[in-house]
């Protein structure tokens, strides 16, 4: 495993675990919609895409002609 891979794996758990935490904690209310839907479907997709290695922005910015870093 690459350190890409685990930083995303990471960063995808923090903010899942923070958006849990407030929301239990009574802070959030992620019951009813919100923006921080948005916030959970990105924590989620970058907790997905480090051990999946698939990312719905990188296949676009591939396909816009974005090169890979080396």
């Amino acid at each position: 495993m690459t350190t890409d891979r685990i930083v995303r794996i990471v960063a995808g758990f923090m903010i899942l675990l923070t958006l849990a935490l407030a929301h239990f904690n009574g802070q959030v209310d992620m019951s009813k919609m919100s923006w921080l839907w948005l916030t959970a479907f990105v924590g989620l997709n970058l907790f997905q895409s480090g051990f999946t290695q698939f990312c719905p922005l990188d296949t676009i910015l591939e396909k816009m002609g974005v090169r890979r870093a080396q």
